[in-house]
């Protein structure tokens, strides 16, 4: 049951407030628990991230949102389009095709709009949710995490008591940071460059809303493709970082330039005018070393981030949330906050994201979905099903044995999923740390 107190003790203080936070802070909340929420910033604000893919839907339906997304003006995604270096389109992978259930349409957001949505969404479901205040530190006694102290717009300071703290914060990563969990993806050490265009190119029908991923020309890149409402397209290049940052020249010479080696792209913009300046994100693929401890849970970028190929950041966001906020549940209701607990659902949980990287890197290897499918028709399914984000189930492990057939027929060069090498310093930077469990790079 919720404990009583004032304003300076609750059971669960939540770190964050964009989509894993106010998903964690909403679901704890449904079931009568005291739920605090501090986000530094105010909203609306800007962030990065805006294609859905189906699997959020039942996390959606279970914070009560999926009605004001139909209600929003938010574009309607329903499926996803590969375009290679040479500019031929592989078929789309309709989802609905795939999966015919309400859940294979889903959103292209705006995510200042879909943030303030969901935050908006955690305080109707009882959260108490504070704008504008940063969390200097969680406090820990003992080896346990028992609250957290913040500073506040008027310089004002605090320490609030909680069961739990819930670290949501995003890439800044406080408790990761504070504690050395952080491990950096030996091979997913990329980059991206965006900005947004307005009278960008437009596909009709159930086609308007696909996300497009659309290869470079020399194959070390491509480009996300995502329309949004307003008539506007974000439109962003993502390659190795050592390619993308260390050249010389700004940001916006280096995504002309990408542009103009992406004829696709190029012919795609070439009447649309540019609405915004350039943005850019560096060496952002990384992983905690632990999912919780006593007193304290990771949730979302807090724990980490992937790589934005599939469209699954919001995703993974969402459900840690959930599966983060299940435990806590069920911890505060048995008096049990240990790490074994509140970190239960990481094994199942990397497994999931260990898919979806192992997804990402065949890309980056040169898979091509065109290919594989028509000589795996019967496997197209699967396929989709991981672009739909279901991560979680062992059924579709099945596409991985005939992924590797094309290493066999010398289409790919491997990499070291569960066996094998990889390169020498993947090799010597895995060495050097230990991963989380179900982790295999």
């Amino acid at each position: 049951m919720s404990r009583s107190g004032n304003g300076n003790e609750t059971d669960v203080v939540v770190i964050g407030g964009g989509p894993a936070g106010s998903t964690a802070s909403a679901l704890i909340a449904q079931q009568s628990f005291r739920v605090q929420l501090f986000e530094r910033e105010r909203f609306p604000r800007f962030h990065i991230g805006e294609s859905l893919i189906p699997e959020t839907y039942w996390v959606l339906k279970r914070l009560g949102m999926l009605e004001k997304l139909r209600n929003s003006h938010f574009v309607k995604k329903h499926s996803v389009q590969f375009v290679s270096s040479n500019g031929r389109q592989s078929a789309p992978f309709y989802f609905w095709d795939n999966k015919p259930h309400e859940c294979s349409q889903t959103w292209q957001v705006v995510r200042s709009e879909f943030d303030q949505m969901m935050l908006e969404n955690a305080r109707e479901c009882g959260v108490e949710a504070h704008e504008g205040v940063r969390v200097r530190e969680v406090v820990f006694e003992n080896g346990r995490a028992v609250g957290v102290r913040t500073h506040h717009a008027d310089d004002s300071q605090r320490e609030i008591r909680a069961q739990v703290v819930v670290d949501a914060s995003g890439q800044s990563g406080l408790l990761m940071h504070k504690l050395g969990l952080r491990v950096w993806d030996p091979i997913l050490n990329k980059g991206a460059v965006w900005t947004y265009w307005q009278g960008a190119y437009r596909d009709m029908g159930r086609d308007e809303g696909a996300t497009l991923v659309l290869q470079t020309g020399n194959k070390k890149g491509w480009f996300w493709y995502i329309p949004l409402h307003d008539d506007r397209v974000s439109v962003g290049v993502v390659g190795p970082f050592d390619y993308l940052f260390k050249r010389s020249g700004s940001h916006e010479q280096t995504y002309h330039e990408e542009v103009a080696n992406c004829p696709a792209v190029a012919q795609r913009v070439s009447q649309a005018k540019r609405v915004t300046g350039y943005f850019a994100t560096k060496d952002y693929s990384y992983r905690s070393t632990q999912v919780a401890g006593d007193g304290w849970v990771l949730v979302g970028d807090a724990f980490g981030f992937l790589d934005p190929l599939y469209s699954s950041g919001v995703l993974l966001a969402l459900k840690s949330g959930q599966l983060a906020a299940d435990s806590i549940v069920d911890g505060l209701r048995q008096g049990n906050l240990t790490g074994s607990q509140l970190g239960r659902w990481g094994p199942v949980f990397n497994n999931g994201v260990d898919r979806m990287r192992r997804l990402v890197c065949e890309y980056y290897d040169g898979f091509s979905f065109g290919q594989f499918v028509k000589k795996y028709p019967d496997l197209k399914g699967t396929v989709t099903d991981l672009l739909i984000g279901d991560l979680f189930e062992d059924r579709v492990d099945r596409v991985w044995g005939p992924m590797e057939s094309l290493y066999q027929e010398g289409k790919l060069q491997p990499r070291r999923w569960d066996s094998g090498t990889p390169p020498e310093v993947a090799a010597n930077k895995l060495n050097e740390l230990t991963l989380p469990e179900g982790y295999r790079p």
